[in-house]
């Protein structure tokens, strides 16, 4: 699967926040706003994934339609489910 740039620019986003966090724990903040941080960065990725899923789901079920698999969808659909399941 090929990965489009404003998906890299997410990700290389969410490592600057997690530099971020890392920062914060070495100048020893508060938990509540390093954990705050955590949990945007767990967000973060979380969307990150859901996007990597879906936009993955759509190219599989486009490609079948074009074969005439069209009964396959239901199959991907469920490793679509599993992995977001998965990921949690």
């Amino acid at each position: 699967m090929e990965y489009r740039d404003d998906m890299k620019k997410r990700m290389r986003r969410i490592e600057g926040q997690v530099r971020g966090v890392l920062r914060m724990m070495e100048e020893g903040k508060d938990c509540k706003e390093v954990v705050a941080q955590m949990s945007a960065v767990r967000s973060a990725v979380d969307r990150a994934i859901a996007i990597i899923v879906g936009t993955n789901l759509e190219h599989c079920i486009r490609e079948e339609i074009a074969k005439g698999e069209e009964g396959d969808s239901a199959k991907v659909v469920q490793e679509a489910i599993q992995l977001l399941v998965k990921s949690r």
